[in-house]
């Protein structure tokens, strides 16, 4: 079969959509009336309606399909999905579709192993503080495929995970890596594949503009990187502050947008800076990345709680202890577990200062205690089954005050339909629990 330029070069196909979440229900809509043939198949039983199930008749019949679409949970390389491709079906994604239909000079890919979502955020705000037309899509918001999306116009700021830079064979405009670390090892199958699939996004054929951090990681990595590459510092320290975020990571997030929406509109650094200065305290913090859910009282000081459940690798957790390095904190962390090591963020739990709590829930909890096990000194670990015992030993804790903070480092999926639904028990489990608690309602300690 010739190269896949669009949906529209599945007219009258058989065309296979493996996974059928949230992407697949939207690639299934795009197609509707364009296929010539739908064939839904997703791992999970009881999916209902016409979906197969894989284990049961779904890798048959996507071996019957001229062109499969991959959702991007399904790993590229997994036996099944080879199979499928020896047997000559091709293998591809809707994401990659979509770009090969849009202006591609109008769209920004952002990705990164901790700060893809906020900085997407950031890019969308920052051009509508200008006066131009632009919205969030990907992981942050609406897959852009979907009918209901209008990508005619405007700049289109597109979150980008990992699973899916692998199967993205034309490059938009502007591609920004956030940060870079261990995640997704179950899927990629190694850290050095994880960076590889990842930083292949920025080597996608076309003309693009490369956005990374100066930092010395990604000098060690510039071989690996395509386009046009530029290397952005840090902002100083204060717009960060203004727009709700914390750590110094933000820092370097809120660079990278600044510089992005420099480079798209061709305006000069400081006018940008200077219109997002000015209304900065337009911009609306994301749920689940350090937001202050509120705080109880505990004699003369404070508990604060403190949801950072977007944090589903070490990576960030370990940039959310570095925030509260003053302050005595419980971290309640773990989740599913998916193979990373756990040994940096073990270390960064011992090198702090002051009274220290882990609290570990799942099997990645059971992984980060034997971490911190092996790390030198008494470090204070105890198992939580439930969320309410994870904030029962928390208040328990900090008798004196301090920080209660969620940030699991792990995925959600071994309990949870997503993070949202995660984030949701803490918060629930945090407000049935605390006495005299008040609603803290933004992102800003």
């Amino acid at each position: 079969m010739r190269p896949l330029t669009g949906f529209a070069d599945l007219a009258g196909l058989r065309v296979g959509i493996f996974g059928y979440g949230v992407e697949g229900h939207a690639a299934a809509e795009r197609l509707e009336g364009v296929a010539g043939e739908l064939v839904l198949v997703d791992d999970a039983e009881g999916t209902g309606g016409d979906v197969l199930v894989n284990a049961r008749g779904g890798h048959d019949a996507l071996a019957t399909c001229d062109v499969v679409l991959k959702s991007p949970g399904i790993p590229r390389r997994r036996a099944d999905v080879l199979a499928l491709e020896a047997r000559g079906v091709t293998i591809t994604s809707a994401l990659n579709l979509w770009l090969h239909e849009v202006a591609l000079t109008r769209v920004v890919a952002v990705t990164g192993t901790k700060g893809k979502s906020t900085t997407t955020s950031l890019i969308t705000f920052f051009l509508r503080c200008l006066g131009e037309d632009a919205q969030s899509l990907g992981n942050i918001g609406e897959p852009p495929y979907r009918r209901s999306v209008d990508s005619s116009t405007g700049w289109l700021v597109v979150e980008v995970s990992s699973f899916q830079c692998v199967d993205v064979d034309v490059a938009p405009g502007h591609v920004v890596v956030t940060s870079l670390g261990a995640d997704h090892l179950d899927w990629h199958g190694s850290l050095d594949q994880y960076v590889e699939d990842k930083l292949s996004l920025t080597r996608a054929p076309g003309p693009h503009r490369t956005l990374v951090p100066d930092t010395d990681t990604f000098h060690r990595m510039a071989t690996r990187f395509g386009g046009d590459v530029r290397y952005v510092a840090p902002e100083p320290p204060g717009l960060s502050s203004a727009l709700g975020l914390l750590g110094r990571h933000s820092d370097s997030n809120v660079a990278l947008a600044l510089t992005t929406v420099a480079s798209l509109t061709r305006r000069p650094l400081e006018e940008v800076r200077d219109e997002v200065t000015r209304r900065g305290a337009q911009f609306v913090a994301l749920r689940g990345r350090l937001t202050t859910l509120g705080s109880e009282r505990v004699g003369s000081a404070r508990v604060r709680y403190v949801d950072d459940g977007l944090a589903t690798s070490p990576l960030p957790t370990i940039a959310a202890l570095e925030v509260f390095a003053d302050e005595p904190v419980v971290l309640i962390a773990g989740g599913f577990d998916r193979g990373v090591d756990y040994g940096p963020l073990a270390g960064a739990v011992a090198r702090r200062p002051l009274a220290t709590l882990v609290v570990t829930m799942g099997d990645a909890g059971r992984r980060l205690a034997a971490a911190l096990a092996e790390v030198p000194g008494p470090v204070d670990v105890r198992r939580a089954d439930s969320m309410d015992d994870a904030v029962a030993e928390a208040r328990r804790f900090l008798r004196s005050g301090g920080v209660v903070l969620f940030s699991p480092g792990a995925p959600s999926f071994d309990r949870y339909r997503n993070w949202e639904e995660r984030s949701d028990d803490f918060e629930r489990a945090v407000s049935e629990q605390a006495r005299g608690w008040s609603l803290g309602g933004d992102s800003n300690p």
